[in-house]
């Protein structure tokens, strides 16, 4: 397999290995509970902790510079808590719950998202790559 090849599904790999990490292991009450309000702090830690650990996966694979470091980064704050918020305004204004398949159907969007945003990231290392 062409190296570019396996540099492109490592980097898929490990950033939805990053994503269960920051979404299921690390994502607190706090968090979740208060990502449907803008600005709230709960919100703002999670997109936090998601772009605190991206950087472990795109440095490693594809060492690059400082500013376009941050311009990910920043990219991917504010996808990710636009998204997360966005979610938590539908699942609040239709009184969504676990029991409900729209509680689902909305998860299953939001998470297919960040996934494409995962996507975008490795296109954009690519793009970058020599």
């Amino acid at each position: 397999m062409p190296e570019l090849a396996l540099l492109i599904l490592a980097a898929v790999a490990l950033l939805m290995g990053k994503h269960a990490v920051a979404d299921f292991y690390l994502q607190t009450p706090y968090q979740y509970l208060n990502k449907g309000t803008y600005g709230h702090p709960g919100g703002l830690i999670h997109a936090g902790i998601h772009v605190a650990l991206t950087p472990l996966v795109y440095l490693v694979l594809v060492p690059g510079s400082l500013l376009i470091a941050g311009a990910i980064a920043l990219g991917e704050f504010l996808l990710h808590y636009h998204i997360d918020w966005l979610k938590e305004q539908v699942v609040k204004r239709n009184g969504l719950t676990a029991g409900d398949p729209g509680f689902w159907h909305l998860l299953g969007t939001d998470q297919l998202i960040h996934g494409l945003t995962y996507l975008a990231i490795v296109a954009a290392l690519i793009a970058m790559t020599p």
